[in-house]
């Protein structure tokens, strides 16, 4: 069965296609495998593997970066959907004689009349 690749969510160019891969990074288009044989030069070779650890710092602060941007909020949203499923099973921990109680004396409080409503 044929799909398209930017809609199939596991495949890269859907990754790139909704911003959840940092794909379009400067770091692994200078990364890519080149074949073709250089002349050596010890200073050509040092300027490159500092190069190369300078590119790898860069690489992981935009990683870094990209998921913290992508993870902005996700604490509070992940807090509110725990609170609500505390409070959906708040009668699994809560003995039920203790519930019947709670439930019981609000009950009983907004049936009260209220004081003092006179002048």
């Amino acid at each position: 069965m044929k799909r398209n690749p930017r809609k199939v969510k596991w495949t890269k160019a859907y990754r790139a296609l909704a911003g959840k891969d940092l794909t379009d990074d400067a770091v692994f288009a200078m990364e890519r495998k080149r074949n073709v044989p250089e002349k050596y030069d010890r200073a050509l070779v040092a300027k490159s593997v500092a190069a190369m650890k300078r590119a790898d710092e860069l690489r992981v602060a935009r990683a870094a970066r990209h998921h913290e941007t992508r993870m902005r909020g996700a604490r509070a949203r992940e807090a509110v959907a725990e609170r609500a499923a505390l409070e959906a099973g708040l009668h699994l921990v809560k003995a039920p004689g203790v519930v019947a109680a709670e439930r019981a004396a609000a009950e009983k409080v907004a049936a009260e009349p209220v004081k003092g409503g006179g002048r």
